[in-house]
């Protein structure tokens, strides 16, 4: 592996929206750091706008974004968008709920026949709070699964025609055309960034496979250090890497944009 950047430059003052995802790029080992909410509260307090997209399921981020300090979530990979407006959470989606419930269970049912080749694999514990996605915990709750075998399962469901991906800890299978990628855009654009806007003035922070096309989409990109694990599987690889993980490098990006920001000389 080449050296890597690690310290953002100047043109990333640019920067107005911080895109990221969640687990294992703002989360550590499950846990949430201080450090992470700390690093949200400043973008924030800096008039930066930060929206989580994540794979996590509806529940999940009703509470964030309820209670963490982010201007939306975009959750079950691109299957929604939940937003404060006026004050009240708001949810929305390019297919009608509806459509969205009958896909979802029918891929169950698909699912759950593939995972009979596999029984120690199981459905996440909070697939009951997920409104599109189907999910497998491969790291989540139970030891993680070898990459191997995550792949062998990601490609059969993929040949049942699911859009399926993984991440740290979660295989994420879905039916329609929705994706981290396309519903990011889409928000960004209702928001009224050009698509020269979105190259300049929108980052992305990640942490495995499941990211690549927004590394790729978003060319100011960051990963937290635990990126390194995927290195040599990623099609789209991020600009900067930072050297701390999970939360915490997050935090450590956080502090260089906004020193950045203010004018000043990122130090390492």
């Amino acid at each position: 592996m080449k050296q890597l950047k690690n310290t953002l430059t100047s043109d990333w003052k640019e920067v107005q929206w911080v895109l990221t995802d969640v687990d294992d790029t703002l989360t550590w080992h499950g846990q949430l750091p201080p450090e992470t909410l700390i690093a949200l509260a400043e973008l924030r307090k800096a008039g930066l706008k930060v929206v989580a997209v994540t794979g996590a399921c509806a529940g999940w981020c009703d509470h964030i974004a309820q209670l963490w300090p982010v201007d939306a979530v975009i959750g079950e990979n691109g299957a929604f968008i939940m937003e404060k407006k006026g004050g009240y959470l708001t949810l929305s989606s390019d297919s009608p709920m509806s459509v969205i419930a009958k896909n979802q269970s029918t891929l169950k049912e698909h699912v759950i026949a593939v995972l009979a080749d596999y029984p120690d694999l199981n459905l996440t514990l909070d697939q009951s709070y997920r409104l599109c996605e189907v999910a497998i915990d491969i790291g989540q709750n139970r030891a993680s699964v070898a990459p191997e075998v995550v792949e062998e399962v990601v490609s059969k469901l993929n040949e049942l025609g699911a859009h399926a991906t993984a991440s740290s800890i979660h295989i994420n299978c879905w039916y329609g055309e929705h994706s981290k990628k396309v519903t990011s855009l889409n928000f960004l654009q209702e928001k009224g960034l050009s698509k020269t806007d979105i190259i300049s003035q929108a980052c992305y922070v990640g942490d495995s496979l499941n990211d690549q096309f927004m590394f790729a989409t978003l060319p100011k990109s960051v990963g937290v250090a635990n990126i390194k694990n995927y290195w040599d599987k990623l099609l789209h690889h991020p600009e900067f890497v930072m050297s701390e993980p999970g939360g915490y490098g997050f935090a450590q990006f956080a502090k260089q944009l906004l020193v950045i920001k203010t004018g000043g000389t990122v130090n390492q």
